[in-house]
């Protein structure tokens, strides 16, 4: 393959994975999740990254919850929307890292650097044949 092809076919992979991750980037600012508390006091529901968007209240019984028990009952509810938003961040996420990356574990903040920056760089074989002297021009 000519020097030429590969960089056309370079800059089609960049294309691609450009709009890849716009719709990543569109699907992830879809993202809503809501629960429910057990004996359905409250709904919450939250958004991308885990960010409360309504706290919807079912019927009268929070009425008659102490303060400590209806604020537990909160962020209980909370908790569990947001760990839902998370998984749903994962899977969107998981087909554009790596292998090996965790992307649940990203999601939630408790990525370590290799996450972020592998120890090698990523980059397309042809590219590393063409650093290390293997392209036919």
């Amino acid at each position: 393959m000519e020097f030429g092809e590969r960089i056309e076919r370079l800059f089609a992979d960049y294309q691609r994975q450009r709009e890849g991750l716009a719709e990543m980037q569109r699907r992830m600012s879809e993202i809503s999740a809501s629960a429910t508390s057990p004996r359905r006091e409250i709904t919450v529901t939250v958004g991308q990254n885990g960010v409360l968007k309504s706290i919807d209240f079912s019927n009268g019984a929070y009425r008659r919850m102490t303060p400590a028990d209806l604020s537990a009952v909160v962020m209980a509810t909370f908790a569990e929307a947001k760990e839902a938003a998370f998984d749903q961040a994962a899977k969107i996420l998981a087909p554009m890292l790596p292998d090996g990356v965790d992307a649940a574990a990203m999601v939630r903040g408790q990525g370590g650097v290799d996450a972020f920056m592998p120890p090698e760089p990523r980059m397309a074989t042809s590219v590393r044949e063409m650093l290390m002297g293997g392209s036919d021009r």
